[in-house]
């Protein structure tokens, strides 16, 4: 007989409804192209939700994705080709890809094992080796937040532009400041997997709105203001659909709950792998993570595999992924330097370990109750 279960994902979009309002009100009008007044009503939403987080006063510029947002981020940031960018190590390529666009070279800094993000021990080290770099890329891992105070204070003493890439960290705060407003750009994602979606898009913030308007001008293709198509700079087709900003208005006016229930679950895994040789991703008592996607990591010494728990779980039609694979490790940049404030890599070593749960928002409790079983069932064998 087949399997009829239900498999259960790692993370999908949660639509509500009211996203189609939004959505109708452009087809009504007859406004499906880029640009547009869902656009528009995005941006200073997400903006205005930003401040009430905590956050600074930003211009916010509606993109194709986050991709797009840290690449005109670069550019804005002065990158050069030759010129090095410290770019944490333990993220997704999309994170340090764009320094590539513009001929930069990244030098990946590890993690530390608190947060699991960009060790600041280690970004000091790296400036003491590299002074006259000018740029760090920061991504918050897992929407947990890093050690912004500490990240701050190393660019601050070494004059560097910090680009946050707060992609996977939207709703979250350090010190009940809002992740995506620390820096001098930043950027966040609105990809399908993410705590709320346009289906696919990101955003960009800057202090700035001539920054912004020179943004603004790259991702329009940089047509000059001439009557005629006039070119004078490289430019690109980075701006979002007026359709899919209105999915985005729709779904910010539930992503408070959305990082409620992903709580929830982080706490629910938790107690119920009590007991067993594992940890969940750690995060600071005066941080509020997103809880994005709820992580585990096997203790050392342990003899189980998290590559085999993954196959375990696949078996059960339960979706579960490894942790980032650390940039230094990808083939791509096997020449980028690598700098770690310990003998042995902390990014490494949690890659090594660890791996991502089902962390979806419609999950049931139930369901949760069967990972972990699956999850107890590997570890009592």
């Amino acid at each position: 007989m087949a399997d009829m279960r239900k498999s259960i994902p790692l993370a999908t979009p949660t639509m509500h409804g009211e996203e189609l309002k939004f959505v109708q009100e452009a087809f009504d009008k007859n406004w499906i192209a880029p640009l547009g007044f869902n656009c528009d009503g995005l941006e200073k939403e997400m903006n205005e939700y930003l401040c009430r987080n905590g956050g600074k006063n930003q211009e916010a510029l509606s993109l194709v994705s986050c991709t797009s947002a840290l690449h005109l981020a670069v550019k804005l940031a002065g990158v050069k080709r030759g010129d090095r960018v410290f770019c944490s190590d333990m993220t997704f390529a999309a994170t340090v890809n764009p320094v590539s666009y513009e001929g930069g070279e990244q030098v990946y800094i590890d993690s530390e094992n608190e947060t699991w993000n960009m060790d600041p021990e280690a970004l000091r080290k790296a400036f003491e080796k590299y002074p006259d770099t000018k740029v760090v890329v920061l991504a918050h891992l897992y929407g947990t937040p890093a050690k912004m105070d500490e990240i701050l204070a190393v660019c601050e003493e070494y004059g560097a532009i910090l680009i946050e890439d707060a992609a996977e960290a939207l709703g979250a705060t350090y010190k009940d400041v809002a992740c995506g407003t620390f820096g001098k750009y930043n950027a966040i994602s609105f990809n399908g997997n993410k705590i709320i979606t346009t289906s696919g898009g990101g955003m960009l913030f800057t202090d700035n709105k001539a920054e912004r308007d020179k943004a603004f001008f790259w991702a329009t293709q940089s047509r000059e203001p001439e009557l005629w198509y006039q070119h004078e700079e490289i430019g690109y087709n980075y701006r979002m659909s007026n359709v899919v900003a209105g999915i985005g208005r729709g779904q910010l006016l539930h992503l408070d709950e959305h990082r409620d229930i992903k709580e929830k679950i982080y706490r629910r895994y938790k107690e119920g792998l009590k007991g067993l040789p594992v940890k969940m991703n750690p995060y600071f008592s005066d941080s509020k993570p997103n809880f994005w996607l709820s992580c585990m990591t096997i203790d050392e010494g342990c003899d189980k595999d998290p590559i085999v728990l993954i196959k375990k779980l696949a078996e059960e039609k339960i979706d579960s992924r490894p942790i980032w694979k650390p940039m230094h490790m990808q083939p791509v940049f096997a020449d980028n330097d690598f700098i770690s404030a310990n003998e042995k890599s902390v990014g490494e070593d949690i890659f090594a370990r660890g791996l991502c749960l089902p962390s979806d928002i419609k999950m049931t409790e139930e369901e949760q109750d069967f990972v972990i079983s699956v999850i107890r069932a590997y570890f009592e064998d």
